[in-house]
């Protein structure tokens, strides 16, 4: 059972790592470096207002 795991792994190509922000659906270099930060795909941009104005 664990080859079978280890060959899906290697097969799968992660498609939630491109640099497109959840929020403005812009591609964005920053979106990637939030997703290791925070968690959320978001940009630069829309992390900024997201903190200044939370709701």
């Amino acid at each position: 059972m664990t080859k079978k795991l280890n060959n899906l792994d290697k097969n799968h190509k992660p498609e939630d790592l491109d640099n497109i922000c959840e929020n403005c659906n812009i591609e964005h270099e920053t979106v990637y470096q939030n997703l290791i930060l925070t968690g959320f795909k978001i940009c630069e941009s829309c992390r900024i207002s997201k903190t200044l104005y939370p709701i």
